[in-house]
């Protein structure tokens, strides 16, 4: 049975909705014979048509904006390509991450077209800063204990897997990554933990209204087995609620 999709906000242009875990955004040639999608069960909830103007990872959860229009589309997907977009995430690493860095790696594409050796390595930069950490009893690794950490990612450029990429290569790889992390702390948290998901989430985005005269500020509760596991590590106070705040726009460029 299919989770019910929460509405985060929902305006006369624009509606953000927590997407689930392991929910693809819509269809793609790269997951043929995947019949659920966000983009459908959206507009069947809402009754009408609705446009992406940004992407999550399929495992990745948290907060999406979709335009009610094709204007509305144009503006609000402008608004992330040219950086005009605050996002911020919570991802759990394996081992005590970095108290705080700019993450600066250049990344190439990964869509598949070509090699990925043959594509342009592109400016790549994420904002870590570190939580929490908690030390378990438990040898998963070759240590007898096992070290892991609540990180806040921001992300300045919107590179594909640029979170899970960074985080991995500064050696603090993400919690059922299965790509870029380690199979051994996945299965850890899979099988003992009960959380057999990527353990990322998108918590806030903050944005000037596409049509409004405010800055909109919108965060999101991490799902409950994501949320479960902060709680069991001692790291609820570091749990966001779903919310909508109205801001003051933001103060045009200067000439």
């Amino acid at each position: 049975m299919p989770q019910t999709l929460t509405l985060l906000h929902q305006d006369d242009h624009l509606v953000a909705v927590h997407k689930p875990a392991g929910l693809l955004v819509h269809r793609t040639a790269l997951a043929r014979g995947e019949r659920e999608f966000l983009l459908q069960r959206l507009r069947d909830r809402l009754g009408q048509r609705v446009y992406p103007v940004h992407r999550l990872d399929r495992p990745t959860s948290g907060v999406m904006v979709f335009a009610l229009s094709p204007e509305v589309a144009t503006t609000l997907a402008a608004a992330f390509t040219e950086r005009r977009v605050e996002k911020r995430y919570l991802a759990v690493v394996r081992g005590i991450g970095p108290e705080g860095e700019r993450l600066d790696y250049p990344l190439r594409e990964e869509d598949g077209r070509l090699p990925k050796a043959q594509m342009p390595a592109m400016e790549a930069l994420t904002e870590v800063k570190r939580l929490d950490s908690v030390e378990l009893p438990v040898q998963v690794d070759r240590y007898p204990q096992s070290r892991y950490s609540l990180m806040e990612a921001r992300p300045l450029t919107g590179r594909r897997h640029q979170i899970r990429r960074h985080l991995s290569r500064r050696g603090y790889p993400i919690i059922g990554d299965a790509k870029h992390g380690k199979g051994n702390h996945n299965r850890f948290f899979a099988e003992r933990l009960g959380c057999p998901r990527l353990l990322l989430a998108a918590v806030e985005l903050t944005f000037d209204h596409p049509v409004e005269a405010h800055r909109l500020a919108l965060s999101c509760a991490p799902d409950a087995s994501m949320r479960a596991l902060l709680e069991r590590f001692g790291w609820a106070g570091h749990l966001p609620v779903d919310g909508v705040r109205r801001l003051a726009p933001s103060s045009p460029t200067p000439a």
